[in-house]
C-alpha cells in the first residue's frame, strides 16, 4: 500500500536508557504495517528558512501491538530526537507511514539471527514480537545487540523471555569492569567466536545499527561463506567520510 499522512497522538513516554526513550503513539485513523518498517515523521519548522522536515525512525513494537512504539536515540543537536523527547502524552505531530523493505520473511527450514547495534534493536523487537514470527519460527534463532556501556543495553527481559531465542548483550567498554557478567566486546567478536557447530549456511542474517558493524559483519560472513542473499542490512548511519554511501534520511531510519 502507497504511504499516507497519519495524525499522531503521542500515549506514553519513557526514557528507558540514559540516552534512548521510547515513545508510544496512536494515529488518527488505522495504519497497517509490516514488523521491520518505519515511520517517517514531520519535524515542524526544523529545515531551513523554517521549513518542515522529515526523519524515519523504526517501530519498535510489533504490527498487532497498540499503541504504536518508538525506541529513539537523543541525538545531540539532531533535530528529529530532539522535537521527539520533548512530546508528552496528548501532544500530536504529523508521520507518514509505512516505508521500508526490511522485513521478516520467514523461510522453511531455516534459522534466524538477528544482529543490532544501539536503537537497531527496534525493527527486531517488531519482528520478534509479531504474529508472523511466533507462527513460522525458524529452526532456531539468535539475537543480538551491541552496545557501547551496559547502561545502554534494552529489552533483556523481553527477549530472554522468547523460548528458543538465544539473547546476547555484547558490551564493548563496560563503565564497571567488575559487575558486567554478560559478553565483553562488540557482537563480530561474539560472531567471529563461533565455530563449525554455528548454522552458518542455513541461517538467515537481519543487520542493523552502525554501517561500520554491518559491513565487518556481513565480511566476517563471507568468510563463513554464507550467501549473500541470506544477508538482510538496514543502515542506520556511518561516518561523516562514510555518508555519501549511506541512504538518504527520508529513505531509511536514522537515530
Amino acid at each position: 500500500m502507497p504511504a499516507k499522512e497519519y495524525q499522531c497522538e503521542v500515549k506514553s513516554f519513557k526514557m528507558i536508557t540514559p540516552t534512548v526513550f521510547e515513545l508510544g503513539f496512536d494515529t488518527s485513523e488505522p495504519v497497517e504495517f509490516e514488523a521491520g518498517q518505519f515511520f517517517s515523521i514531520v519535524i515542524p519548522g526544523a529545515g531551513p528558512k523554517g521549513r518542515d522536515l522529515r526523519r524515519a525512525y523504526s517501530i519498535a513494537s510489533p504490527p498487532e501491538k497498540r499503541p504504536i512504539e518508538l525506541c529513539v536515540k537523543l541525538v545531540e543537536g539532531g533535530p528529529g530526537t530532539n522535537f521527539l523527547i520533548k512530546l508528552r502524552p496528548g501532544d500530536r505531530f504529523r508521520a507518514f507511514a509505512s516505508y521500508g523493505d526490511f522485513t521478516y520473511e520467514p523461510k522453511e527450514g531455516r534459522a534466524a539471527c538477528f544482529i543490532a547495534t544501539g536503537t537497531g534493536i527496534a525493527p527486531f523487537r517488531s519482528m520478534v514480537f509479531s504474529k508472523k514470527f511466533q507462527e513460522t519460527l525458524p529452526t532456531q534463532s539468535f539475537c543480538l545487540l551491541g552496545v557501547r556501556e551496559e547502561e545502554e543495553v534494552i529489552y533483556t527481559d523481553e527477549f530472554t523471555s522468547v523460548p528458543g531465542l538465544k539473547w546476547v548483550a555484547a558490551v564493548s567498554k563496560p563503565s564497571h569492569q567488575g559487575t558486567w557478567k554478560g559478553f565483553k566486546g562488540r557482537v563480530t567478536d561474539w560472531l567471529r567466536a563461533q565455530g563449525s557447530d554455528f548454522p552458518w549456511s542455513t541461517t538467515e542474517f537481519y543487520l542493523c545499527g552502525n554501517g561500520a558493524m554491518i559491513d565487518e559483519t556481513k565480511a566476517l560472513l563471507a568468510e563463513r561463506g554464507v550467501d549473500k542473499a541470506s544477508i538482510h542490512q538496514e543502515i542506520y548511519y556511518k561516518t561523516p567520510k562514510d555518508s555519501a554511501a549511506s541512504k538518504n534520511t527520508e529513505a531509511a531510519p536514522q537515530h
